[in-house]
């Protein structure tokens, strides 16, 4: 697959001109190196993936940056952590040198452990997710976001599972002791068929067989290392007793939709799980703007325990919120604004500045954009494209 541009890159680009160091973290294989190598050809690239490499850097870390000329790419810097604390000397001796030691790690865990006592105020850490709809037009519910995926469609299956192997065995075990491996397997399918539900700790304990405790520390190693969206509760106090939970989605639709046994778009619109997999789609898009553009993953969902729900709010870059409904159908309803209308009442003067049903696109139906007074109805391209925008709405 050609290089497509990331959304990312401006923020990296701009990073690199501050800092002298930028880290990017990230799922595995979700295109760190490849948008690094593109960003700046001219850094000499070394791979830690190596064993006799790793050793060399830990048997001797100061010949081994002797014979390195920055700029420097470190690639899977999470197999080295104790070269931040060398690349931090090099930094201070040449403090107004920006751009010259570049990372990646797929642990963010460990990394960021690194990073904080070694490189305060140093390096710009930056985070990129797999490809969003607003960088490729192949990204979709049934294939995802992964690069390798979009290039080789017919091959997601079998990419899929040797991705869960991969991650199993490399990022779960250095993360976890996790001696039951079959067990977790059956935790992320368990996991995948709660996708977008109300996160109940104790419904994902018991078919298992293990405590509460274990499913918190799997799904914070899922969250960090991301593979899972955790959406909290709106926190506002508006009179309503709310719920406290958060909603739980699998990061990467594509994903999803394997654990699921979902193995084509017929199989996807048949499916009872197209209305969470479409609103889990809505969610990563959703952050995928905010983490691209710089800014604070904020994202939120709302019900209250008269059962008024809301699928998504967020901070609107024009200002104020943004509350956004999901629905898997093509076909767009004034009835489907209902709960907005009701919770944008609860709110008073604190409504959002922007509230909007996102909805699949059908080749025959007219756009639709005004729904109801004040609610718009987009597709979801024209609603990703309107994320990505870097310019401000007007009002």
């Amino acid at each position: 697959m050609r290089f497509i541009s990331r959304a990312i890159l401006p923020e990296v680009l701009e990073a690199a001109r501050h800092y002298p160091a930028v880290v990017i973290t990230g799922p595995r294989r979700a295109g760190k190196t490849c948008l690094l190598r593109h960003a700046f050809p001219g850094a000499r690239y070394v791979l830690l993936e190596d064993p006799d490499l790793q050793a060399r850097a830990r048997s001797d870390p100061r010949g081994f940056l002797d014979e390195l000329r920055p700029p420097v790419l470190f690639d899977e810097i999470q197999n080295v952590p104790e070269l931040f604390d060398y690349v931090r000397t090099r930094i201070d001796q040449t403090p107004r040198k920006m751009g010259q030691w570049l990372f990646t790690g797929s642990q963010e865990a460990p990394l960021m452990r690194g990073v904080s006592e070694s490189m305060t105020g140093r390096a710009a850490i930056l985070q990129l997710l797999p490809f969003s709809l607003a960088e490729t037009d192949r990204v979709s519910l049934i294939l995802g976001g992964y690069p390798e995926v979009l290039a080789h469609p017919k091959g997601r299956t079998l990419w899929f599972s040797s991705y869960i192997q991969t991650y199993l065995e490399r990022d779960v075990r250095a993360l976890l002791n996790i001696r039951d491996v079959a067990t977790f397997r059956r935790f992320l399918a368990l996991l995948a068929s709660r996708h977008g539900q109300t996160l109940n700790k104790t419904d994902l304990a018991a078919p298992l067989g293990i405590s509460v405790p274990t499913v918190g520390e799997w799904l914070h190693v899922l969250e960090i290392t991301g593979q899972v969206i955790l959406v909290p509760p709106y926190f506002e106090n508006f009179g309503k007793r709310l719920t406290k939970s958060p909603k739980v989605y699998l990061g990467d639709p594509g994903m999803a939709c394997y654990l699921l046994g979902i193995a084509s778009q017929a199989e996807l619109d048949r499916s009872p799980f197209l209305g969470p997999l479409f609103e889990g789609y809505v969610a990563a898009e959703i952050l995928k703007s905010q983490i691209n553009q710089g800014r604070r993953k904020e994202l939120y969902h709302f019900r209250d325990q008269q059962g008024l729900e809301v699928d998504f709010l967020f901070p609107n870059r024009g200002g104020g919120v943004w509350m956004v409904e999901c629905k898997a159908s093509k076909t767009v309803q004034p009835a489907m604004a209902r709960p907005m209308e009701s919770l944008r009442t609860s709110m008073g003067n604190r409504a959002p500045s922007r509230i909007s049903v996102v909805h699949r696109a059908s080749s025959s139906a007219p756009l639709t954009h005004a729904l109801t007074p004040g609610i718009e109805a987009l597709v979801v391209g024209d609603f990703v494209q309107a994320l990505a925008s870097r310019k401000k709405r007007k009002s």
